[in-house]
């Protein structure tokens, strides 16, 4: 027998196209499904049968009524349920308890008038497809709306023209005055702020001022820095040599109207030993002409060249055997390859001997130099040193550097140059022009410099057998420590003092032999 609380296999109903109770809803055409027998049996399982005639009553459908309990799908209405007493089982389960007056099933309600609406379901319920189970699917719109802004559905009024905004009477008088007013308040507030900034402006500016008049340039005199330079620039010359992918540049001065250009014979010394090189000269106007050389002193780092110019500007030699220390001096070249440049600074020293580098081992390159601390640089070298008349005093040639003395272009200036003395140029250029070499006395001895603390000069190291020094009486050993009246602190300072005098010349040698002073007669 089956609890109250269970719930049957399937429910009976008196239309006879319902399934037989356990079949589990399906017919299977007698045969066992789903673990039931056919014929209404359970073949072993617990399910319990067909219902008793009490749950039968308490949970059956009404009879006639084979669809929801919204109405029949015939559209008829379903059939009211007999008012009864529940069941024992089904009063046990959900009875009241003992004693109350109301009992579990409620009265059947009183017939509505047509007019009064059902408690749960209107007039048009039976016909909702919601409620309808046999209501078609059909596919709709989504259910969330589309991202995006929609499209704006405010309804534009016309738009009016001028002619009826003023006379088509479809604005209030009112709002047109309102509009007049508004704009004259503009207008004269745009004609403040103009009328502030005008006269803002008009104390910054002065239409009618001009400046004052301005007195001429000064003029520049005879002698002045500019005055020299504009005279002795057009007869300074660079000059370029060039042989396969290395080159040099360098300065010189025309000293004749032929075109002879004196210069350094280490600018053209690259010139004269590669048959590939090329050889030019460039002057201040710009015009290149092509050069050769005329003749070189390795002795004395000077060179002669040739260009064929017509009318060059020439230089006007000086004296250097008048400059004294403290005097002005110009340089004229071509630094770094920049043409024109002048530097300007004075003679700190005079006849300063200098050892310059030399191109061979015969090669003994000593000058006296003039120091100078105006601006010397690589390039400089064979250009004009000028004194205050504009005059060439002496032709560039060194550099003082922190590594020593250089005079090939390695270094930079530190406020020590060195010129070659225009009175020995113009000796040695007169000989190159002449004959292309130059012949320069000799002693006979090689020296070492030497001090005893009190006093300097020239040690004879040996003395070349028949030269002028053998035949004097100088002896190896013996200290120099003047010709003539030049005193000789130093090896160097004995050779530039003999190469002042000519060939043939005699001059009187101060010796100490022995710390006995002698002097000695000597025919260079």
């Amino acid at each position: 027998m089956s609890s109250p609380w269970s719930r049957p296999a399937t429910t009976e109903r008196p239309d006879a196209s319902r399934t037989q109770p356990g079949t589990n809803g399906h017919a299977a055409n007698g045969h066992a499904s789903n673990g039931h027998a056919a014929n209404g049996h359970t073949n072993g399982s617990s399910r319990p049968g067909a219902p008793d005639r009490d749950q039968a009553a308490d949970f059956a459908r009404p009879t006639g009524d084979d669809g929801s309990s919204a109405g029949a799908r015939n559209g008829s209405a379903p059939a009211a349920a007999p008012s009864r007493e529940p069941s024992v089982a089904l009063a046990g389960a959900f009875g009241r308890p003992e004693g109350a007056a109301e009992p579990l099933q409620r009265p059947a309600p009183a017939p509505a008038p047509d007019d009064r609406p059902d408690d749960f379901w209107d007039g048009d319920a039976v016909a909702d497809p919601w409620r309808d189970p046999g209501a078609p699917v059909e596919l709709g719109a989504p259910a969330v709306r589309e991202s995006g802004p929609g499209p704006d559905r405010r309804a534009g009024g016309p738009k009016l023209s001028a002619r009826e905004l003023v006379f088509g009477r479809r604005v209030a008088p009112s709002a047109l005055v309102l509009l007049v007013v508004l704009a004259l308040v503009v207008g004269a507030v745009g004609g403040l702020v103009g009328h502030l900034t005008a006269e803002g402006a008009d104390a910054v500016v002065d239409p009618g001022a001009t400046l004052a008049q301005v007195d001429a340039g000064k003029e520049r005199p005879a002698g002045s820095v500019a005055d020299l330079a504009g005279r002795v620039v057009p007869a300074v010359v660079s000059i370029e040599v060039r042989s396969g992918t290395t080159g040099g540049t360098g300065s010189g001065v025309v000293v004749d109207d032929r075109g002879d250009i004196v210069t350094n014979n280490h600018v053209v010394s690259l010139a004269a030993t590669d048959p590939r090189a090329t050889l030019e000269a460039v002057f201040a106007s710009g015009t290149r002409a092509p050069a050769r050389i005329v003749g070189r002193d390795p002795q004395t780092d000077i060179a002669v060249i040739k260009v064929d110019v017509a009318d060059p500007v020439v230089a006007q030699l000086g004296r250097s055997g008048d400059l004294r220390v403290g005097d002005g001096v110009i340089a004229i070249g071509s630094p770094l390859g920049l043409a024109g440049t002048v530097t300007t600074g004075i003679v700190s020293s005079l006849r300063r001997p200098v050892r310059l580098d030399a191109e061979s081992a015969n090669a003994n390159p000593v000058i006296d130099a003039i120091q100078t601390d105006a601006a010397i640089n690589p390039g400089n070298s064979g250009g004009a040193l000028v004194d205050s008349t504009g005059a060439v005093v002496g032709i560039n040639t060194a550099i003082r550097t922190l590594g020593g003395t250089d005079s090939s272009g390695q270094g930079g200036s530190i406020g020590l140059g060195f010129a070659i003395p225009i009175d020995d140029v113009r000796v040695i250029a007169e000989s190159l022009i002449r004959t292309g070499s130059f012949t320069h006395t000799d002693l006979g001895v090689n020296a070492k410099s030497v001090t005893d603390g009190t006093s300097d000069g020239a040690q004879v190291l040996n003395v070349v057998q028949g030269g002028p020094a053998a035949r004097a009486g100088v002896l190896e050993g013996d200290v120099v420590t003047r010709v003539d009246a030049r005193p000789i602190a130093s090896a160097d300072e004995l050779v530039v003092a003999v190469r002042e005098h000519r060939p043939g010349d005699a001059v009187t040698l101060g010796v100490v032999r022995g710390g006995r002073p002698l002097s000695l007669q000597a025919q260079l």
